[in-house]
């Protein structure tokens, strides 16, 4: 290869601008890397921010759902209770009525003797 070739590989491949974009290239290769990684781990970290707000709202959603299924439970427990309280307390007034009963003959009309 004689030097009129290696001048026309060199002008075929770009001249002396190509050259020294290739230098410059060289030079700066591990610089370029290192941009491009941390442009991907920016991005990841984007995703991973993305992905935690999505899941922290979502735990927001159930946990709000999770608050109105207590408080309907605790609606009925109370509902449940207080109709307990109220049939006790039939249960207590049935049982006074059979304490005060007259059972002696032809005492419909007038008051039991006990004083309860």
């Amino acid at each position: 290869m004689d030097t009129n070739d290696l001048v026309m590989l060199i002008t075929a491949l770009g001249g002396i601008e190509g050259l020294k974009q290739l230098l410059k290239w060289w030079l700066n290769r591990r610089s370029e890397f290192r941009k491009q990684d941390a442009s991907a781990d920016a991005a990841e970290n984007e995703n991973e921010r993305k992905q935690v707000d999505w899941l922290e709202a979502r735990l927001a959603q159930r946990d709000a759902k999770v608050d109105a299924l207590y408080t309907e439970l605790r609606k009925q427990e109370s509902e449940k209770i207080e109709l307990i309280y109220t049939l006790h307390e039939k249960e207590l007034q049935l049982k006074e009525a059979e304490v005060k009963k007259c059972e002696v003959r032809g005492c419909e009309n007038r008051k039991p003797p006990s004083d309860y």
